[in-house]
């Protein structure tokens, strides 16, 4: 990070350090706006956390890049012990311990009740938590949690209801290796751009569509470009949570567990947030004229053959260790699949 952002940082934090005398204080920078849901899950989380710590523990937000401006400079501040918990993305984590990017491929996770029984296991994310420590000293995996929805392709002209449809389409993506090969697989262009830039890049023409969740997409008035979408749900799009390690076990067990226990209650507002927000959004989307196309068990497994040589490049890359991962991954899903259909067998009767 460059000196004048640390001094800055160094600014704010002596600040508020001045201001209060809690035994410890979390500094929590994010990049996204006080109306957005990380923002908002983070107020829960700092009430969890003051209230139950009996003000032990202090926890100083600092929205909209205020301290730091993109992940990779958040990720080295939480590294170098400036900022206490950040969320970041897999494919973030990914450019330390590449394995991790097996969780990002594409129609991996077929439903929020699949994803949230994956990422609830303990001992899943507990080994994945020793494997990023090993490869990025000080970041502590609290979390994956979900980060807004579904990913789905919204586009401007053309409906797509077949990933031939794709073909010749120009997508705007997250700067994400895999991200980029899935559009294209089907034929279309991916084209990165950063997140300010997208509402001007649907307006002006400049990209035929985007990847994104519809809680997103009316937030941000993509809608007022966008006229399709399909429901194809190619990415869960799990937003990783990390922590300072040396600030973590520098708290006594009882705040601790304090914190943790606040992790998990920003994650239930984080994981309710896009079911709550999704209906009125697809509405919205429809007031607008828009076309949602919810396609059938078949056209969804067509995306999904479609999308093969994203893991094959994947498993080029990441060579036997991102092999052992892919499939510790799909055994996880196939046992929250197995134990979900358990509990639908005794229901049905």
């Amino acid at each position: 990070m460059k000196k004048t952002l640390l001094g800055l940082a160094a600014a704010s934090l002596f600040a508020a350090g001045a201001a209060n005398a809690a035994d410890y204080k979390l500094t929590v920078p994010h990049v996204t706006s006080t109306d957005g849901y990380n923002h908002q899950s983070l107020l829960v989380f700092k009430n969890f956390v003051e209230s139950r710590s009996n003000g032990q523990i202090q926890v100083d937000i600092y929205p909209s890049g205020q301290l730091c401006g993109n992940a990779k400079e958040c990720m080295a501040g939480v590294q170098a012990g400036m900022f206490d918990y950040f969320q970041t993305t897999i494919p973030e984590l990914g450019n330390f311990w590449q394995p991790i990017g097996a969780f990002d491929l594409p129609y991996m996770l077929p439903s929020d009740r699949v994803a949230e029984c994956v990422y609830d296991n303990e001992k899943f994310i507990g080994d994945v938590r020793k494997e990023v420590a090993a490869k990025a000293p000080n970041i502590r995996l609290m979390m994956v949690s979900n980060s807004g929805g579904w990913r789905n392709i919204a586009t401007t002209k053309k409906q797509v209801k077949s990933p031939e449809d794709v073909k010749g389409l120009k997508l705007r993506t997250v700067p994400a290796k895999t991200q980029q090969e899935l559009v294209r697989a089907m034929g279309g262009a991916p084209t990165p751009i950063a997140w300010p830039e997208v509402y001007t890049a649907l307006s002006t023409g400049m990209v035929d569509g985007t990847k994104n969740g519809v809680v997103d997409i009316i937030m941000n008035k993509f809608h007022e470009s966008l006229n399709y979408m399909i429901l194809d749900g190619h990415g869960y799009m799990g937003g990783a949570w990390v922590f300072n390690d040396r600030k973590f076990k520098s708290f006594p067990d009882e705040l601790k567990q304090v914190v943790i226990d606040g992790v998990a209650a920003q994650n239930q507002y984080l994981r309710a947030y896009p079911k709550h927000k999704e209906f009125e959004a697809y509405e919205e989307f429809k007031k607008a004229d828009g076309v949602v196309y919810n396609p059938t068990a078949a056209e969804k497994e067509a995306f999904k053959t479609a999308s093969a040589s994203v893991k094959d490049s994947f498993l080029d890359s990441a060579g036997s260790d991102g092999q052992k991962w892919l499939q510790r991954f799909e055994s996880e899903i196939k046992t929250c699949e197995a134990k979900i259909q358990a509990d639908y067998d005794i229901q049905f009767n």
